[in-house]
């Protein structure tokens, strides 16, 4: 692969190919699975006459706008004295994905889809994730369903679990959802079909946001991390965009937090051993006060996620330009989350990003594993039969999920970088603004504003400190190695 040559979101695609093999993850699926699918016909059918049947709500999907593996549906409803009532819907994965057939097995290995801009290995093959379970529009589909009771003031008083048949009556993106509750936008069309959507969507934004305000208050840390994402047209790279996090994603943010939360409660009032999804107290903490008061900020000399909390929103209204750097260096202070196996009776790590106490990942089980463990314990728990797993089983698979996810994350990461040094290669010599990100004995580093995109910075240098805008000159890119390098621009 040479250099010169590579112009075409093909290349990214045979990188990202590479970079799943190099860490330990399956690209493709092996023949089996393709035998298993074959003899599958059509979503699965169930005739158990605890199945609720709810496809009279006006459910409805919001994802991104390419994502065509629906995991979730939402729907809330008015109650008396301002109460609302908020039902989850997440896909009944495990009811055409047994437990050990060829299909269940690849997931297990890779244990999470992989999204990059050029290629998406899904976990599940996409006849499955893309359709037969997935909650797509208009069509019935079998769920587990976490029930919820909020107070007024966003307070849940109650919840409850169960299996039941759901239809989505409207498929909806991130974007132009936000953009219609904020008032910058059209009511997007899918949702104007169906009768009452838009009050449907302001009872759901309204009650999002009170239970953000909850969260904050405890300590919940509002982090930026640095997401671009790249743009194509047909082959070729076009531009390379930062993620908004806006109030649609904030919406399903917050339901997705309270559904995991009453998921891990449930399963531990059943007695049962589950996979907790968590981020431990900073060890590094007193590194974190370091930086706090690089700021002119003190912090307390224990781990106290309110105070960080607020230094995190200070700085964010002070120096939003910065705060995506600050926003990175908390975040490997912190430590990354991990899975680990709790018992009803045991100690509770909690997760302190979240500021909450009881947590899983169970709303995605057609993009993570982790999910589709946890929703095969909840239908067991509610027949009231073994546990499909052992705690030595589950302890097994916590520590592989939490690898498979961590290489994961770095074959993201690995081809997001050689997607901006595609998008730079014929813009050698040209001046960015930079922010200087990183000063270590491996380089300095720096991040350019438009496209958004981080290189090394070579040649002579002054004294520079983090945080110091300049303006740098493009050198050289490999995208085969994800390299770009800036020199200061005279």
């Amino acid at each position: 692969m040479h250099h010169a040559l590579l112009h075409h979101r093909s290349d990214l695609t045979v990188i990202a190919t590479w970079a799943m093999f190099s860490r330990g993850l399956q690209p493709e699926f092996p023949p089996t699975v393709q035998e298993q699918l074959e003899r599958i016909q059509g979503p699965a059918q169930a005739q158990d006459n605890s199945i609720r049947d709810l496809t009279h709500l006006p459910w409805c999907s919001i994802d991104n706008d390419d994502s065509r593996d629906l995991d979730q549906l939402t729907v809330g409803q008015t109650l008396a004295h301002g109460c609302v009532r908020l039902h989850v819907a997440v896909a009944d994965v495990d009811a055409l994905v047994t437990q050990g057939s060829p299909i269940d097995d690849h997931a297990r290995q890779n244990t999470t889809s992989v999204y990059t801009s050029a290629r998406v290995f899904p976990m599940l093959p996409e006849r499955l994730c893309h359709d037969l379970t997935s909650l797509n529009p208009d069509t019935d589909r079998l769920a587990v369903v976490c029930e919820m009771d909020f107070s007024d003031d966003g307070l849940l008083t109650g919840f409850m679990l169960y299996r039941a048949r759901v239809r989505n009556k409207a498929k909806l993106a991130y974007d132009a959802v936000s953009a219609w509750i904020e008032n910058q936008g059209e009511l997007p069309v899918a949702a104007s079909r169906i009768a009452g959507m838009d009050a449907q969507l302001h009872l759901q934004d309204t009650l999002a946001q009170k239970l953000r305000a909850l969260r904050r208050a405890e300590g919940s840390l509002e982090l930026e991390t640095f997401q671009p994402h790249a743009l194509f047209e047909g082959e070729r790279i076009s531009d390379i965009q930062l993620q908004a996090h806006n109030r649609a994603r904030q919406l399903i943010e917050e339901f997705m937090i309270a559904t995991n939360g009453c998921t891990a409660r449930f399963l531990a009032e059943q007695g049962t051993a589950s996979l907790r999804r968590v981020v431990r107290s900073p060890e590094r903490w007193l590194r974190i006060v370091e930086v706090a008061q690089g700021y002119g900020v003190t912090l307390p000399n224990t781990p106290d996620a309110r105070a960080l909390e607020a230094f995190l929103a200070q700085q964010h209204r002070l120096d939003p330009l910065r705060f995506p750097d600050l926003s990175l260096i908390i975040v490997k202070l912190m430590g990354s989350g991990e899975y680990v196996v709790e018992e009803p009776q045991g100690e509770q790590i909690g997760h302190f990003g979240l500021a909450v106490q009881d947590y899983m990942h169970s709303t995605a089980p057609n993009r993570r594993y982790p999910d589709l463990i946890t929703q095969r314990l909840i239908k067991a728990a509610l027949i009231g039969s073994k546990p499909p797993y052992t705690k030595a089983e589950l302890i097994e698979l916590a520590y592989h999920c939490t690898a498979q996810e961590d290489a994961a994350q770095k074959v993201e990461r690995q081809v997001r970088k050689s997607e901006a040094a595609l998008l730079l290669h014929n813009r050698i010599g040209q001046r960015f603004d930079a922010l200087v990100t990183g000063i270590n004995p491996s380089g300095t580093w720096v991040r350019i504003f438009a496209p958004p995109a981080e290189g090394r910075l070579i040649g002579d240098m002054p004294e520079l400190k983090v945080g110091q805008t300049l303006q740098v000159k493009l050198v050289s890119t490999s995208v085969e190695r994800g390299f770009i390098d800036f020199s200061i621009a005279h």
